[in-house]
């Protein structure tokens, strides 16, 4: 007889840093996922907007079958011919000239950041070595990366932090041209921020931060590690803002729910990086790459990226709608399907209020803060399975509002 598993496992087997669900989803087939006891979700989270072509994606199935009965792992003492197929496909379609490949998001920006001081330290010398990042921002739970988002929630409580990382108002150009100096050596920004509360940069603001970066020879790194792989529209966020990046991470939606993530820039930055500076040892394994291969392939064409703008407009009315109905929301905002919804003052706090009840409702949606209720769908969701989880939504709003 096979040993039951339940969720009243969690407490007696995991590390209490997270509080997951009361449902344990055991199966799911686009973007539709069924519990222990076969009740049906409709998904609006996307594994935190990773899972960009839904669960199950049969390109995705397809490749990691034959991906998994060829070649698994080799480590980083030999290449492969799935991490150079993507690499130069990634190279094809941004500004990049080179890749490093790792497997979070986390890494990706962890790699950024490093190779920033140490192009700093080549080119200019070691007191050029400040960072400049953004209150409410989220770039990763390793030390450094945490150091850098600049939420304290997150990053006080383990010992003293790495130096020389200053913070300032997202979207306050005064406030960066203050803090901006010859001895800067990066600047860090998501072109929307995610967990801040889905707040895009406004564009004059980005061109600003740009211009400024190039005066005081700052490298800019977009943080796209969320934006990515087609989430606002295009395949990476700064196509829209008319602004380059220096480096560029990538991760959650590269692999559509198999980890793996990139970090992009031009060939000049990337030789500070020598050999043995840094490393991974399961980064650019083939499977990861293979599979991430097949996301781009099936993402990066016109059929799915003028979809993402139509299914986000479909998004906005449905919750407008609800809001007019049931005036919960102060606006609805984002990219793509990179959605929040912000609460208003009268439910400030409570966003995680209306995540219980969408599970309750058979919907599965994020929060971004105490003050957003967030969604991040699969790119791929159909018409259908929008309106069904909307309606979903709806029942959680009337059942939040009511008590």
């Amino acid at each position: 007889m096979s040993e039951q598993i339940s969720r009243s496992q969690f407490e007696q087997v995991m590390v209490p840093n997270y509080n997951p669900a009361a449902m344990v989803p055991v199966r799911g087939e686009g973007s539709r996922v069924w519990d222990q006891q076969g009740r049906e979700f409709i998904d609006f989270a996307g594994g935190i907007a990773v899972n960009s072509l839904g669960h199950c994606h049969p390109a995705m199935v397809k490749t990691l079958n034959e991906q998994g009965a060829k070649l698994w792992h080799l480590s980083n003492v030999f290449t492969n011919e799935p991490a150079l197929k993507l690499a130069q496909t990634l190279v094809n379609t941004t500004f990049a000239e080179r890749v490093y490949f790792a497997n979070s998001g986390a890494e990706a920006n962890e790699a950024a950041l490093k190779l920033a001081r140490r192009y700093a330290l080549d080119h200019f010398g070691p007191d050029k070595d400040q960072i400049l990042a953004f209150n409410q921002a989220f770039h990763g739970r390793t030390f450094f990366t945490v150091t850098v988002g600049g939420q304290a929630a997150y990053s006080d409580g383990f010992g003293p932090k790495p130096g020389a990382v200053d913070h300032i108002p997202f979207n306050d150009l005064a406030a960066f041209e203050a803090a901006i100096s010859d001895r800067t050596c990066a600047v860090m920004m998501e072109p929307m921020q995610g967990e801040g509360g889905i707040i895009p940069a406004d564009p004059e603001f980005i061109r600003q931060v740009r211009a400024l970066c190039d005066k005081h020879n700052a490298l800019l790194i977009f943080d796209e590690v969320q934006t990515g792989v087609g989430r606002t529209g295009t395949l990476y966020a700064y196509e829209q803002f008319d602004v380059v990046p220096d480096i560029l991470t990538s991760a959650k939606g590269l692999g559509g729910g198999f980890p793996v993530a990139a970090m992009l820039t031009s060939a000049k930055i990337a030789t500070s990086l020598k050999v043995g500076t840094h490393g991974s040892t399961y980064g650019g394994n083939p499977l990861a790459c293979a599979v991430a291969q097949t996301v781009i392939d099936v993402v990066n064409t016109p059929e799915v990226l003028e979809g993402v703008a139509h299914r986000h407009r479909l998004f906005r009315e449905g919750l407008e709608a609800i809001n007019a109905k049931y005036k919960v929301f102060a606006e609805v905002r984002g990219m793509g399907l990179l959605i929040g919804a912000a609460l208003n003052s009268d439910y400030q706090g409570r966003a995680r209020d209306f995540l219980v009840a969408s599970a309750e409702q058979g919907l599965m949606c994020l929060v971004a803060g105490a003050n957003v209720v967030r969604f991040a769908p699969s790119l791929v969701i159909s018409e259908e399975e929008i309106q069904d989880g909307l309606a979903r939504f709806e029942a959680a709003v009337a059942q939040v509002v009511q008590g």
